[in-house]
């Protein structure tokens, strides 16, 4: 049986390039160059690339990246826009949890929960972190964004969901929302018509994670250097310290 972020993602790449969270890339992208210093010699590994928006972005300005998704639909919609832009970027059908690099790349991103958090375990979450790690050299940088465990301690993750849906015109609707204290996961129902045109009704859970945890499973993993900051739509600065009323954080880790 299929999890709920495959079913999601099966037929769904069109309508995900109309979700309002991708209207953030230029400005990640920007946050993206300052953390490289602007050096184009890096090469960097986009896990969870979805429909490529940051890979096609970063390779416009002169990058080496490599592009994996579970979705094969997300990777075919990508090469199609790799092409139309006239790039070459290579895109690879890839487990998250079961990568084959290893020591190959300067920088790895995971933006807007590409995979990390949307694991039905905590084991599995963390097998993301692993093999992202892995696939780094000695003195590589993770740059992710997870969602604040934060948040749901102080705010109503139904309520944002439901104003975030009302800023996407309706591309899905949440409701039934259960924040489980226990562990930390937000249970809802969630509503989409795919690019079929098909209404998907899916059950979905997400992990949310406050920064302990992140700095402790990050720690184990080798990184020296870990920063948490708020994560604002394509604004991201280490000037925003996180707050409780940010639903995403951005984690930047040096190896």
């Amino acid at each position: 049986m299929k999890q709920w972020y495959e079913a999601l993602f099966e037929n769904y790449a069109r309508k995900y390039d109309g979700e309002c969270f991708v209207k953030g890339t230029i400005g990640e992208c920007d946050f993206i160059e300052k953390e490289t210093d602007s050096d184009r010699s890096q090469k960097i590994l986009d896990i969870g690339c979805g429909t490529g928006r940051h890979s096609i972005e970063l390779t416009k300005r002169g990058y080496d990246v490599l592009g994996i998704d579970l979705s094969d639909n997300m990777l075919e919609r990508a090469r199609v826009k790799a092409k139309a832009a006239d790039l070459k970027i290579e895109f690879q059908m890839h487990d998250a949890r079961n990568l084959p690099f290893e020591n190959e790349f300067d920088l790895a991103i995971m933006l807007c929960e590409g995979g990390f958090s949307l694991m039905e375990t905590d084991e599995m979450n963390f097998d993301i972190l692993s093999c992202a790690t892995r696939s780094l050299k000695t003195k590589g940088k993770l740059i992710f964004t997870t969602l604040n465990g934060l948040f749901p301690l102080y705010n109503s993750v139904e309520q944002f969901q439901a104003s975030a849906s009302a800023t996407m015109d309706d591309i899905a609707t949440y409701k039934d929302n259960t924040f489980d204290i226990m562990t930390f996961r937000d249970h809802n129902t969630t509503t989409v018509t795919n690019d079929l045109g098909n209404e998907l009704v899916l059950e979905c859970n997400e992990r949310f994670y406050v920064p302990s945890e992140i700095t402790w499973m990050l720690r184990t993993l080798g990184f020296k250097q870990i920063d948490i900051f708020g994560a604002k739509l394509g604004a991201f600065s280490r000037e925003d310290k996180l707050k409780t009323d940010d639903f995403e954080m951005l984690v930047i880790a040096q190896l």
